[in-house]
């Protein structure tokens, strides 16, 4: 058994995820639903010969070590993965997620065409934001992408990933891409040396403590420009969990920071298309307007709901006016606008 063979099949799915799991055929996920690949269950030491036919010693010791192992593969004409390797119930299992070898414009992800605009934001904390596998990456990627096809713009841009995902090549801009636990031990610790680094763009590929979205606040008031994913279903709650992660004591001190250094906030779902051809992109868009500013600065949060209903000239756009104008073309069934919205009244009308 080679683990090619099965993720080249993966490939011709056009799946985004390719699963090893004990007891059950191995499992792709296509268009956001799961499918099994064969009727044959695999036993353990199946798995574990595959898993382990695309590692090498280091990463097999590693795993052995701490249970859990996450990096980015590459196979020649199969292309890269990013993999995760854990255990269950004693037994090894994995997921491998599918990645495009080149990252895609803005235009072809179906993004809205403010994100190009913000890409071109010279300074200031760029968000990106949703739940997982929800193409995150993906976005960041197609904004570094913008950046560096831009004639008249010379950058130099710094990434922190986990793993790298995308590979882009030095065109007008410099590129470094930084893997953490290969490059770096940690996104904390790459992000404090990269303002060492002369960069004027640094992206992180997740903000997942304190100290990175310190870092990152202060890397955006210092005159760069940084553009990093995080977790959270909308731009509203994305406010709340930079400031929520703070010690109360602080958090008036950071509402302020984040008041000054936030330029965008970009949240997204993927949706199952009506005609069953993959998923389309729904976007929610916050602009930092001087209203959004005072709103973050006095923490009350729930009135960037009304702004950006009504700041649509400034390129906002509510996730609730995403989904009703997917509907409306009827890129999407009504069924999948009312599940994903925040209001299901608002795509009803």
């Amino acid at each position: 058994m080679d683990i090619r063979d099965f993720l080249k099949q993966a490939r011709s799915f056009t799946a985004s995820d390719f699963h090893l799991v004990v007891g059950i055929p191995p499992t792709v996920r296509v268009h956001g639903e799961l499918g099994m690949m064969s009727s044959v269950p695999l036993a353990p030491h199946e798995i574990k010969e595959l898993i382990y036919g695309v590692l090498t010693q280091d990463q097999r010791h590693s795993f052995e070590k701490n249970l859990e192992l996450n990096f980015a593969l590459s196979l020649g004409e199969l292309g890269r993965f990013r993999v995760n390797i854990y255990a269950s119930k004693g037994n090894i299992e994995a997921a491998f997620r599918l990645i495009s070898v080149a990252p895609k414009p803005i235009a072809e992800l179906g993004l809205p065409d403010i994100i190009a605009q913000i890409s071109r934001k010279p300074s200031g904390l760029i968000l990106i934001t949703g739940p997982a596998g929800q193409g995150k990456t993906t976005t960041l990627s197609a904004m570094i992408h913008e950046i560096n096809n831009d004639v008249q713009r010379k950058c130099r841009i710094v990434t922190i990933e986990d793993p790298i995902e995308y590979l882009h090549p030095n065109k007008n801009s410099v590129i470094i891409q930084r893997e953490v636990g290969i490059d770096t031990k940690s996104f904390s610790v790459a992000l404090v040396q990269s303002l060492r680094q002369d960069p004027n763009i640094i992206c992180i590929g997740e903000i997942r403590d304190l100290e990175t979205i310190a870092t990152a606040l202060t890397a955006a008031e210092t005159g760069h420009l940084v553009l990093a994913t995080l977790h959270t279903p909308d731009a509203a709650q994305c406010i709340d969990r930079i400031i929520d992660v703070f010690p109360a004591h602080q958090q008036q001190q950071i509402c302020v920071q984040l008041a000054s250094s936030l330029e965008a906030v970009i949240a997204q779902k993927l949706l199952p298309r009506k005609d069953g051809k993959g998923r389309v992109v729904a976007s929610e868009v916050l602009i930092a307007s001087s209203a959004v500013r005072n709103i973050i600065r006095d923490r009350k949060t729930e009135q960037l709901y009304g702004v950006m209903q009504t700041g649509s000239s400034m390129g906002m756009i509510l996730m609730d006016d995403s989904l009703k104008n997917l509907h409306q073309k009827e890129i999407i069934t009504l069924e999948t606008a009312v599940s994903k919205a925040r209001d299901p009244r608002n795509v009803k009308d």
